[in-house]
């Protein structure tokens, strides 16, 4: 929804996969590499950096939620 509203991607990495394999696939690559990482630190027995890591990106859908109605629609 913010793609269509305007708004960009501030990661570097997704913003790459963007560009190079266009929004959907770009975020859908992201959520791959998100996974394996999961992935290695459960094979590797470290599931609590998987807590933070979720965490985290709970926090940053708030953040992201609170901007795009905050703006009104309207991307700044």
């Amino acid at each position: 929804m913010g793609f269509r509203l305007g708004a960009s991607e501030a990661s570097p990495f997704v913003a790459k996969l963007i560009g190079m394999v266009g929004p959907a696939m770009g975020v859908a690559a992201s959520k791959g590499v998100a996974f394996a990482i999961a992935a290695v630190c459960i094979g590797i027995n470290r599931p609590r950096l998987v807590t933070w890591a979720n965490y985290w990106f709970a926090a940053l859908v708030l953040w992201n939620l609170y901007i795009l109605l905050n703006t009104g629609g309207r991307i700044v």
